[in-house]
Protein backbone atom coordinates (compact mmCIF):
# COMPACT_ATOMS: atom_id res chain seq x y z
CA UNK A 1 0.00 0.00 0.00
CA UNK A 2 1.53 3.41 -0.81
CA UNK A 3 0.16 6.58 0.15
CA UNK A 4 0.14 9.50 -1.86
CA UNK A 5 1.73 12.52 -0.15
CA UNK A 6 2.80 15.44 -2.35
CA UNK A 7 4.41 18.08 0.02
CA UNK A 8 4.18 20.79 -2.73
CA UNK A 9 0.65 20.29 -3.03
CA UNK A 10 -0.42 20.59 0.30
CA UNK A 11 1.71 22.71 2.09
CA UNK A 12 2.02 22.87 6.47
CA UNK A 13 -0.89 24.76 7.72
CA UNK A 14 -0.85 26.27 11.21
CA UNK A 15 -4.35 25.82 12.13
CA UNK A 16 -3.29 25.61 16.03
CA UNK A 17 -3.61 29.82 16.53
CA UNK A 18 -7.06 29.20 14.94
CA UNK A 19 -8.27 26.50 17.40
CA UNK A 20 -7.05 28.45 20.17
CA UNK A 21 -9.01 31.36 19.07
CA UNK A 22 -12.25 29.77 18.37
CA UNK A 23 -11.89 27.73 21.81
CA UNK A 24 -11.43 30.98 23.52
CA UNK A 25 -14.52 32.43 21.15
CA UNK A 26 -16.43 29.52 22.25
CA UNK A 27 -15.61 30.21 26.43
CA UNK A 28 -16.93 33.77 25.71
CA UNK A 29 -19.56 33.42 24.20
CA UNK A 30 -20.85 30.43 26.75
CA UNK A 31 -20.13 33.00 29.43
CA UNK A 32 -22.50 35.24 28.03
CA UNK A 33 -25.28 32.98 27.26
CA UNK A 34 -25.26 31.67 31.05
CA UNK A 35 -25.33 35.73 32.10
CA UNK A 36 -28.48 36.36 29.61
CA UNK A 37 -29.93 33.13 31.01
CA UNK A 38 -29.55 34.68 34.56
CA UNK A 39 -30.49 38.14 33.52
CA UNK A 40 -33.66 36.84 32.04
CA UNK A 41 -34.28 34.67 35.11
CA UNK A 42 -33.80 37.58 37.70
CA UNK A 43 -35.99 39.85 35.37
CA UNK A 44 -38.77 37.46 35.35
CA UNK A 45 -38.83 37.19 39.13
CA UNK A 46 -39.19 41.00 39.26
CA UNK A 47 -42.01 40.74 36.85
CA UNK A 48 -43.61 38.07 39.16
CA UNK A 49 -43.13 40.45 42.41
CA UNK A 50 -44.48 43.38 40.51
CA UNK A 51 -47.59 41.81 39.41
CA UNK A 52 -48.52 40.29 43.23
CA UNK A 53 -47.27 44.00 44.28
CA UNK A 54 -50.45 45.24 41.40
CA UNK A 55 -52.87 42.56 42.82
CA UNK A 56 -52.24 43.25 46.47
CA UNK A 57 -52.91 47.28 45.57
CA UNK A 58 -55.59 46.42 43.51
CA UNK A 59 -57.36 44.80 46.06
CA UNK A 60 -56.38 47.69 48.43
CA UNK A 61 -57.93 50.33 46.03
CA UNK A 62 -60.68 47.98 45.90
CA UNK A 63 -61.40 48.04 49.70
CA UNK A 64 -60.71 51.45 50.25
CA UNK A 65 -63.58 52.26 47.46
CA UNK A 66 -65.97 49.88 49.23
CA UNK A 67 -65.32 51.51 52.44
CA UNK A 68 -65.73 55.23 50.86
CA UNK A 69 -68.84 54.56 49.12
CA UNK A 70 -69.94 52.89 52.85
CA UNK A 71 -68.92 56.35 54.00
CA UNK A 72 -70.45 57.87 51.47
CA UNK A 73 -74.27 56.12 52.03
CA UNK A 74 -73.64 56.78 55.24
CA UNK A 75 -73.50 60.51 54.77
CA UNK A 76 -76.33 60.92 52.04
CA UNK A 77 -78.28 59.92 54.13
CA UNK A 78 -80.95 62.92 55.36
CA UNK A 79 -80.07 63.41 58.85
CA UNK A 80 -76.07 63.30 58.34
CA UNK A 81 -76.56 65.51 55.30
CA UNK A 82 -76.99 68.60 57.48
CA UNK A 83 -74.08 67.47 59.78
CA UNK A 84 -72.05 67.59 56.71
CA UNK A 85 -73.24 70.79 55.51
CA UNK A 86 -73.06 72.78 58.34
CA UNK A 87 -69.17 71.03 59.43
CA UNK A 88 -68.01 72.00 55.79
CA UNK A 89 -69.57 75.35 56.38
CA UNK A 90 -67.98 75.91 59.77
CA UNK A 91 -64.52 74.52 58.39
CA UNK A 92 -64.71 77.06 55.63
CA UNK A 93 -65.00 79.14 57.95
CA UNK A 94 -62.64 78.37 60.54
CA UNK A 95 -59.92 78.24 57.46
CA UNK A 96 -60.84 81.41 56.26
CA UNK A 97 -60.20 82.80 59.78
CA UNK A 98 -57.11 81.07 60.26
CA UNK A 99 -55.37 83.67 57.79
CA UNK A 100 -53.32 86.60 59.17
CA UNK A 101 -54.47 90.04 57.79
CA UNK A 102 -51.72 91.43 60.16
CA UNK A 103 -49.28 89.23 58.70
CA UNK A 104 -49.53 89.50 55.22
CA UNK A 105 -49.69 93.30 55.40
CA UNK A 106 -46.62 93.09 57.66
CA UNK A 107 -44.84 90.53 55.17
CA UNK A 108 -45.90 92.71 51.52
CA UNK A 109 -44.69 95.69 53.40
CA UNK A 110 -41.11 93.77 53.99
CA UNK A 111 -41.05 93.52 50.29
CA UNK A 112 -42.64 96.40 48.86
CA UNK A 113 -40.56 99.56 47.57
CA UNK A 114 -41.42 102.87 48.50
CA UNK A 115 -43.19 103.87 45.67
CA UNK A 116 -45.34 101.10 44.96
CA UNK A 117 -48.96 101.29 46.85
CA UNK A 118 -50.65 98.40 47.93
CA UNK A 119 -54.46 99.74 46.75
CA UNK A 120 -56.12 96.11 47.53
CA UNK A 121 -55.91 92.66 48.72
CA UNK A 122 -58.85 90.52 48.19
CA UNK A 123 -59.82 87.25 50.39
CA UNK A 124 -56.88 84.93 50.03
CA UNK A 125 -57.86 81.98 48.17
CA UNK A 126 -56.99 78.62 49.68
CA UNK A 127 -56.59 75.58 47.46
CA UNK A 128 -56.72 71.92 49.09
CA UNK A 129 -53.00 71.52 49.75
CA UNK A 130 -53.61 74.29 52.48
CA UNK A 131 -51.78 76.68 50.14
CA UNK A 132 -52.57 80.57 50.25
CA UNK A 133 -52.98 82.49 47.13
CA UNK A 134 -53.40 86.21 47.47
CA UNK A 135 -54.65 88.53 44.65
CA UNK A 136 -54.02 92.38 44.95
CA UNK A 137 -54.33 95.38 43.03
CA UNK A 138 -50.76 97.44 42.96
CA UNK A 139 -50.41 101.09 42.37
CA UNK A 140 -47.49 103.35 41.35
CA UNK A 141 -46.85 106.56 39.37
CA UNK A 142 -44.97 104.56 36.25
CA UNK A 143 -44.45 100.86 35.33
CA UNK A 144 -40.98 100.35 36.17
CA UNK A 145 -41.58 99.91 39.90
CA UNK A 146 -44.08 97.22 39.49
CA UNK A 147 -43.11 95.30 37.19
CA UNK A 148 -39.10 95.44 37.57
CA UNK A 149 -38.95 96.19 41.24
CA UNK A 150 -41.82 94.94 43.16
CA UNK A 151 -42.73 91.74 41.15
CA UNK A 152 -39.24 90.35 41.43
CA UNK A 153 -38.66 91.31 45.42
CA UNK A 154 -41.85 89.24 45.91
CA UNK A 155 -40.49 86.37 43.71
CA UNK A 156 -37.13 86.69 45.36
CA UNK A 157 -38.67 86.32 48.53
CA UNK A 158 -39.19 83.19 50.58
CA UNK A 159 -42.34 84.17 51.87
CA UNK A 160 -43.81 84.38 48.21
CA UNK A 161 -43.94 82.54 45.38
CA UNK A 162 -44.19 83.63 41.18
CA UNK A 163 -45.65 86.09 40.62
CA UNK A 164 -48.60 86.57 37.66
CA UNK A 165 -49.78 89.83 36.40
CA UNK A 166 -53.31 89.57 35.63
CA UNK A 167 -53.94 93.16 33.71
CA UNK A 168 -52.76 96.81 33.53
CA UNK A 169 -54.44 99.94 33.80
CA UNK A 170 -53.12 103.49 32.88
CA UNK A 171 -53.71 106.49 34.79
CA UNK A 172 -57.04 108.25 33.82
CA UNK A 173 -58.67 111.19 35.07
CA UNK A 174 -59.75 109.78 38.68
CA UNK A 175 -56.91 107.40 39.35
CA UNK A 176 -53.61 109.05 38.36
CA UNK A 177 -51.22 105.64 39.35
CA UNK A 178 -50.56 103.07 36.76
CA UNK A 179 -52.30 99.87 38.02
CA UNK A 180 -51.33 96.43 37.77
CA UNK A 181 -53.77 93.53 39.49
CA UNK A 182 -51.31 90.43 39.69
CA UNK A 183 -51.95 86.87 41.60
CA UNK A 184 -49.16 85.73 43.68
CA UNK A 185 -48.60 82.32 45.95
CA UNK A 186 -48.00 83.55 49.87
CA UNK A 187 -46.24 81.26 52.20
CA UNK A 188 -48.08 81.76 55.24
CA UNK A 189 -48.52 78.68 57.53
CA UNK A 190 -52.11 77.95 58.49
Amino acid sequence: MRIAINLASEPFQRNRPMLVASTACAIVLTVLLAMQVFLILSERDQARDARVGVVQLNAQVSQLSAEQAQINKTLSQSANAQVLQRSLLLNALIERKSISWTRIFADLEQVKPYNVRVIQVRLPKINSRQEVSLEMTVGATDWVPITDEFAHRLEASPLFGPVQIQSFLSPSATEPLYQCRLTVEYAQKL
